[in-house]
């Protein structure tokens, strides 16, 4: 099966930045679509960013254009480049590769007011 690691994660005051990454141990079908989820506390995962095959991307609306998700070229590393976090964005983000519902370790992010 894929293995998915996650970086990027940390503390950071609200209205700064943070770009995660997600490396795929090797390219398979399951990487067709790709997701990008968050789980804050007492909360259920939700899906935050999602981007497919072909590059078309999707945003859960409280996004508001501030997250843009992306791949490299080989379709192997997925990011997520947060800008201007508010303190309720903080949760532990998750990697998934949604084709075969392979999760990440997950990587705690934590937006102070």
């Amino acid at each position: 099966q894929v293995q998915l690691v996650e970086f990027g994660g940390g503390l950071v005051q609200a209205g700064g930045a943070l770009i995660l990454s997600c490396a795929a141990s090797e390219d398979t079908i399951c990487l067709s679509d790709m997701g990008w989820w968050c789980q804050a506390p007492g909360k259920e995962r939700e899906l935050v960013a999602h981007i497919t095959n072909g590059g078309s991307t999707y945003y859960v609306d409280f996004v508001e254009s501030r997250f843009t998700i992306s791949r490299d070229n080989a379709k192997t590393t997925v990011y997520l480049q947060m800008d201007s976090l508010k303190p309720e964005e903080t949760g532990v983000y998750y990697c998934n590769a949604m084709g075969c519902d392979y999760w990440g370790q997950g990587t705690q992010v934590t937006v102070s007011s």
